[in-house]
């Protein structure tokens, strides 16, 4: 197994380019890592895509972030999901002896960090088991929800029959009241022609909705071009007269749609405008374009389980080198967290 590195998706050798052209999801395509790189990155960090190549191909890729002498997964607050990348049609003993040759890599930075790994990602125990050949120890922690749910064959109307009674009674009134309003519309910009007039109504209504300043200001637009010209973007605008007044950042791709940003005007908020066009969007995502799975990205905030069934967990893991005084801290905090834990559950007499 051999090691070899590059600072962007563009140095990447063709065998590593058709794993992530192979990988087919938004957040480890090619333009997700170009935009990541472009308008995600933190000060002084760089990327190190570390490709291990074995025989006469690449075995596996990872995508990472090195700050000094740390290295962790190119992750952002924006990633819904991130998982090593392998070639197909491995055996289990040739995936281990990758993901190990990777493991070794990160032997120098004492803790490396992984996370917005899917619970289900069938590489887990192959990671594992390669740390573990590495002379690395493994720590898991949960990282964030994600709730979706399988929505094949279902229409509209059949959809909303399995939401919670309160939240069909919201939308069939605000629906009916939104479509008393002479001035009000809906919107759907998905070509990169209209992109300058979706990112100046996004932009509109970030800045006057409830939402913190973006800690990248330029991500969200800069995706929303690229999805765009994938043809991947729906970015849903409800507007009342001239003002936008709420506005939705979906992805659609191979029968998955994908919720990413949602914002709306405080000052319109009797119109429920945030309600009106999450129904407005499922509504054209189910009736038109007949999706196969609605996800409403990272967290667990409250609204998403009336609109969405299901929530898998995202994990994370430390690959921890216990010969290094940073991956000694972290053993010790991690063994004194579970004492302390244990202490709490099980209190003395």
């Amino acid at each position: 197994m051999e090691i070899e590195t590059a600072a962007s998706a563009g140095e990447l050798p063709e065998a590593a380019l058709r794993l992530i052209a192979e990988a087919g999801g938004p957040f480890n395509g090619r333009a997700w890592w170009d935009v990541v790189l472009s308008d995600a990155m933190p000060s002084g960090a760089a990327a190190c895509f570390v490709a291990v190549r074995g025989g006469d191909g690449v075995l596996a890729l990872v995508p990472m972030l090195r700050q000094g002498r740390r290295l962790d997964s190119l992750t952002t607050v924006y990633t819904c999901e991130y998982a090593p990348l392998l070639a197909g049609g491995l055996d289990r003993a040739t995936r281990i002896a990758a993901l190990a040759a990777f493991a070794r890599f990160c032997r120098s930075s004492g803790v490396t960090r992984l996370d917005a790994v899917p619970a289900e990602w069938d590489g887990w125990p192959d990671l594992l088991a390669g740390a573990r050949q590495a002379g690395l120890r493994t720590l898991r922690f949960d990282h964030f929800g994600n709730w979706h749910e399988d929505v094949r064959g279902l229409d509209w109307a059949t959809y909303l029959l399995r939401r919670p009674g309160a939240l069909r009674e919201t939308v069939r009134r605000r629906l009916k009241r939104a479509g008393k309003l002479p001035d009000a519309r809906f919107a759907l910009l998905t070509r990169p022609e209209e992109m300058d007039r979706a990112a100046e109504a996004f932009e509109s209504v970030y800045r006057r909705s409830w939402k913190q300043p973006e800690p990248y200001p330029a991500f969200n637009v800069a995706l929303m071009r690229a999805m765009a010209g994938l043809g991947a973007l729906r970015l849903g605008l409800w507007s009342i007269g001239d003002e936008p007044v709420a506005v939705q950042f979906w992805v659609v791709m191979a029968g998955r749609a994908i919720v990413l940003k949602l914002a709306h005007d405080e000052a319109y908020k009797a119109h429920s405008p945030g309600t009106v066009l999450t129904a407005l969007m499922l509504r054209h995502l189910l009736d038109q374009e007949h999706v196969a799975e609605i996800d409403f990205g990272r967290g667990d905030d409250g609204y998403k389980k009336d609109w969405a069934a299901r929530r898998r967990q995202r994990i994370g893991v430390l690959l921890v080198n216990p010969w290094r005084p940073s991956g000694a801290l972290a053993l010790l905090r991690h063994a004194a967290g579970r004492i302390r834990r244990r202490s709490i559950r099980e209190p003395t007499t």
